[in-house]
């Protein structure tokens, strides 16, 4: 019962984030998630694979079947010594033939064929399930990715934004400086023109904003036009976890030991290596003997196994064993175990070749994670001196003791080091998500 509570609250919740315009990244994760066709269709493939997984492991078990049926056999003519007298039908033949049977199978021995199929498909299904993980971390991922995007182009339009305002209040008070002298038309036309390309830029990051929040929308399966304004914050490279720890301590060795054991894909890949032996054990079935049980109980009208044949519902049993051994197939058995020998050492260079893979995902995941942070620092630094540069800039020029020039280097200058900033916190959230995903944590 609680479990059913929680659940319709978390649905609720998830209906009402769909109407909201501000989303956390959980919360646009939660809705992709929901929404995703590409996790849908791996779900599908999941099941499947586990209803397979059922029909294989159902053959071991014994099988009862029911047969019923009516049958009319036209009266006609009986030939007695050569010749023929219409109209009679042998005693032995009765018209009305009525047959309920009902039979029961149960293999016996199958040279391992049937465990070996049940087990090959347990295999696979066990992959579809990892898969279906795999798939739903690598639409988080995409989801992250153009949550981030869609953060730092608002970062941008806002840092823009700021910046036509203050290059507006520049040309007021390089206009009043005009009057007074102590600037010139040049310097005027200077912040004109800067402000004129402001603007540009302005219309150029609105752009941005727009096809960033259809990317997203798109990415969490909504309309590309429905209102969307991120509020999350990315982390501060400075937050200590496990992770971060292992990180700064470059023990990149330790984090790809974790992304073995982690992996949904390697996992996976691993539960298909063990599938295929499982079917190159079940081809290897066909070199022994199959034996069978068989049990059927008959209730017949007329009951052939009963002389003289009488028109009556009689029952009859038989139980048997049946042997069944192909001593001689031009070999096609051996044929067949070549095949699956060829399928098991593919699927374990696969493997081996994903481990390698992954261990590189991991090294260089871990590689850009650093630089980011160091990339973030570097930006931090870079805002602190670019707003100090603007400041003493502006208070210089307003007392004509500097020019407009060194008034918009300023100015362009710090719109840069925002930008900077903003696109180096987006780089570290992306790596960190990044990395998470290539040790396996979700």
């Amino acid at each position: 019962m609680r479990r059913v509570l929680w659940m319709i609250a978390a649905t609720a919740a998830l209906a009402s984030a769909q109407d909201k315009a501000d989303l956390t990244l959980a919360e646009a994760i939660a809705i992709g998630r929901q929404n995703s066709r590409v996790i849908h269709l791996a779900r599908t493939g999941a099941q499947q694979a586990e209803a397979r997984a059922g029909e294989a492991e159902s053959v071991l078990l014994p099988s009862l079947q029911v047969v019923a049926g009516y049958q009319r056999i036209q009266e006609g003519t009986f030939r007695l010594y050569g010749i023929d007298i219409p109209g009679l039908t042998p005693p032995s033949v009765v018209a009305d033939n009525v047959t309920l049977r009902v039979g029961l199978q149960q293999p016996l021995f199958t040279g391992f064929r049937l465990r070996n199929q049940a087990r090959a498909a347990e295999f696979r299904a066990d992959a579809a399930s990892l898969e279906e993980g795999m798939t739903e971390e690598n639409v988080e991922l995409a989801i992250a990715s153009s949550y981030w995007l869609l953060y730092q182009t608002l970062r941008v339009e806002e840092a823009v934004n700021e910046n036509v305002t203050r290059l507006r209040s520049y040309r007021e008070d390089t206009q009043r400086l005009l009057e007074t002298g102590l600037a010139t038309r040049n310097d005027a036309l200077k912040v004109e023109v800067q402000l004129q390309s402001a603007l540009l830029t302005q219309i150029d990051a609105r752009n941005d904003v727009v096809l960033a929040r259809m990317t997203l929308n798109n990415a969490m399966g909504r309309p590309l036009t429905v209102p969307l304004v991120p509020v999350s914050e990315p982390e501060d490279a400075t937050a200590a976890d496990t992770l971060m720890v292992l990180v700064a301590l470059h023990q990149d060795s330790l984090l790809a030991e974790r992304a073995q054991a982690e992996r949904k894909d390697l996992q996976a890949s691993a539960a298909l290596a063990e599938a295929a032996r499982s079917s190159a054990s079940a081809v290897r079935g066909g070199y022994w003997p199959q034996l069978q049980l068989y049990a059927n109980y008959a209730y017949l009208h007329p009951n052939q196994r009963y002389q003289p044949v009488i028109p009556e519902f009689l029952g009859s049993w038989d139980v048997g064993v049946n042997l069944s051994f192909d001593l001689w197939n031009w070999g096609r058995t051996a044929r067949q175990a070549e095949v699956a020998d060829a399928g098991v050492r593919q699927a374990e260079e696969s493997y081996a070749q994903l481990r390698d893979d992954v261990a590189l995902e991991v090294h260089r995941a871990a590689l850009t994670v650093r630089r980011a942070q160091e990339k973030l620092g570097v930006a931090q630094l870079g805002v602190e001196q670019a707003e100090e540069n603007r400041r003493m800039a502006s208070d210089r020029y307003k007392n004509g003791l500097a020019t407009a020039a060194d008034l918009l280097d300023a100015e362009v200058a710090l719109v840069q080091a925002r930008t900077s900033l903003t696109g180096a916190q987006v780089e570290y959230a992306l790596a960190k998500s990044r990395l998470e995903r290539a040790v396996g944590i979700h």
